[in-house]
Order: structure tokens, then sequence, then C-alpha cells
């Protein structure tokens, strides 16, 4: 019988260049879950304990560590140790105190080390949305979820105020909306794919668009000490508007 699925496998060398992991030691690596994130933009529970945090040295310590309850992503217990973690997800470690958040930056995704009270919300950005029953709208987040949101009328600008590419704070585990950042010119946000990945600051312009997708508008991005990045509004990620409501790492801090 032919097989059926795809391969349960993975080589290091076609795993994502940002994996930090020796491409020609061995011949195999661990292949992410199917999850909230995909394979070309997730690091694994296995790669986070093992290759960067230090904390296990084989994979055998580090599924040890994953099943007994010990590494929170999101607020929520993870027991599986190929678990996909990707942008934004809040990674806890409680019984040492360690807190950490996923962040873009020019080697790809990183760790970013945070204090507990900002391990206690997360940002999404709304991909998508829809009108379901009952007077709700569902807001499609970058992370693969969904959040229920109960509007009056939903045809009406001034009851559903959330759009595409908008992003919402969130509480975790809860995942209650406590805060809305409209993408707009002024907001603060990050760059999260292209040649400027992880590049932040504040927009400065933003291409009015016409005859062309939204997602594809230019987008100018102004950092602290005043140089300017180009890329399109599908690759920025609003997080902030008078200041930005996560913490970024500078050159020096990347982990």
């Amino acid at each position: 019988m032919a097989r059926k699925g795809g391969s349960t496998g993975l080589k290091r060398k076609p795993a994502p260049k940002f994996w930090p992991i020796h491409r020609k030691e061995f011949f195999w690596v661990v292949k992410p879950s199917p999850g909230p994130h995909s394979l070309k933009n997730c690091l694994p529970l296995t790669i986070i304990l093992r290759d960067i945090l230090k904390f296990a040295k084989t994979r055998k310590e580090a599924k040890t560590i994953v099943s007994q309850g010990k590494v929170y992503v999101d607020g929520k217990i993870r027991r599986k140790d190929d678990f996909p973690v990707g942008l934004m997800d809040v990674i806890s470690i409680s019984d040492i105190d360690n807190y950490f958040r996923i962040v873009p930056s020019r080697k790809g995704l990183i760790l970013h080390p945070i204090s507990k009270e900002e391990s206690n919300f997360k940002l999404c950005r709304i991909e998508n949305k829809k009108v379901v029953e009952n007077g709700h709208v569902q807001l499609n987040l970058h992370d693969g979820s969904n959040i229920l949101v109960k509007v009056a009328d939903s045809k009406k600008p001034q009851e559903d105020t959330y759009k595409a590419l908008d992003t919402v704070k969130i509480n975790l585990p809860e995942r209650q909306i406590l805060e809305q950042v409209k993408m707009k010119e002024n907001d603060f946000a990050i760059i999260t794919s292209g040649k400027n990945i992880g590049k932040h600051g504040k927009i400065t312009e933003i291409e009015k668009t016409k005859g062309k997708k939204r997602t594809n508008a230019l987008v100018t991005i102004e950092d602290k000490k005043g140089n300017r990045y180009q890329t399109i509004l599908n690759f920025v990620f609003a997080i902030g508007e008078e200041q930005p409501l996560i913490s970024m790492p500078e050159a020096a801090q990347i982990v």
C-alpha cells in the first residue's frame, strides 16, 4: 500500500535556518507537530530547552521537563516536546521564574526575556474576520486562534471597530481582549518578515492603495536613530500607539 500523509521526520539541513542547531553533527532533528504555527515560522519546545536555553542536553531530558508540566505556552501547560511556538507567544518556566516572548530579529525568531508582569498578556494580529450567529464577530488571529466579539450590529462601523491587520492585546490564559491597536500611521510596529525582519520603530507612512491589495501597500518605519525601512503592510505588526506595549530587544541583547 502507498504511504499516506506527510513525513514524520525532519532532516537538519532543510530545517529553518534560524534554528540554532548543528547541521552536520547529526542527521535528524525534531519536527514540530501540527499546531498554531507553520514549520517555517516556529520553534519546537525541544529546540528551545536544549539548544537555546541549555536546560537539557538531549531530547530525552527535554521531554522529561515538558512532560512534568513545567513549561507553559500562553499560560497553558504543554506536555509535548515538539509543540510549535511562534511569533509573540509567551513561554513561562515558573519553577525558575523565567519568562520569554518570541519576537522577530535579523536572525529569525528569538527568545526575548520579559518580566512576570509582561508574561500575563500577548499581542495578536487580526488576519481576517467574519460575522457568525447570535450577533458575534469572529476575529481570526495570526496564531491560529480566534476570538468571538459581541456586537449590537456588525454592519455599523461604530459597533464593529476591528479590522484586518489591527492588533489586539489579550490576557493569558483567559484570552480576553484588553486593548486594541489600529494599524495606522504614527503607531509603533515591528517588521516580521523580509530583509528588514526585526527592525522596529514608528510608522511614518502607509501607501494609499488603489487597484491592489491593502496587504501589499508599502509601509515606511523609522527607528530611534532615524533610520528608515520600507516593507509591505503584510510584514508589519503594530505593537502600540503612544508607546510599545511590549519590551523589545536591543541588538546586544539577542539570545
